[in-house]
């Protein structure tokens, strides 16, 4: 449909007042544009056996107040593992769930961490560009969590291949959900969160 709106906008503008043809404009971008945005929101996720969960990929990287984070700084507790960038859209959308949960979860043996792939994501030349645009956004968005700044290591060590992408690790380091190029339902991962600080 996206490639057929030009054209349909095209035959319409002799006939119709500048009025219409901006709404219509609007209208057929919208219902393109849509699906795209929302098609992949209220994913839901089942937790993975604990037989059947492998150890979260090691790595160490810099948050935004210069401190190095690794993986194993918090075992003993469930973290959700969020990568993201400041201009992936359904990254954008999912943010404001994160904080939620943060603030819910935070003093119950749960952190929620957010690790930029901004440098990648927008084929900037280094960690300060990056870093120059995330912690803007961060201020913006009320952010609540820690932020670190990912790189190609962590990309291959996670296998990224589209963003967003969530994880749930469990207190032994271990993934225990995967939410890989879709907009987490805020439900179903308190849900599996609750699951997971239950479990011994």
């Amino acid at each position: 449909m996206q490639s057929q709106a030009p054209a349909i906008i095209s035959k319409l503008a002799g006939s119709q007042p500048a009025y219409k043809i901006a709404g219509l404009t609007i209208f057929l971008l919208w219902t393109c544009i849509t699906p795209a945005l929302f098609g992949q929101q209220d994913v839901h996720a089942g937790l993975i056996p604990p037989a059947n969960r492998k150890s979260a990929p090691a790595f160490q990287l810099v948050t935004e107040d210069g401190t190095k984070m690794q993986i194993s700084d918090y075992r003993g507790k469930v973290v959700l593992l969020n990568f993201w960038a400041t201009d992936c859209g359904g990254c954008v959308l999912e943010i404001p769930s994160f904080i939620e949960i943060e603030k819910a979860y935070k003093d119950k043996g749960f952190t929620a961490v957010g690790v930029s792939m901004d440098i990648s994501y927008e084929s900037l030349k280094d960690a300060n560009e990056a870093w120059g645009r995330v912690r803007p956004f961060m201020a913006k968005h009320g952010i609540n969590y820690r932020i670190a700044m990912g790189d190609d290591a962590i990309s291959k060590a996670y296998a990224l291949t589209a963003f967003p992408a969530t994880y749930l690790i469990d207190k032994s380091g271990r993934i225990a959900v995967a939410y890989i190029g879709v907009v987490i339902n805020k439900d179903n991962v308190a849900t599996n969160i609750k699951s997971l600080l239950s479990e011994r």
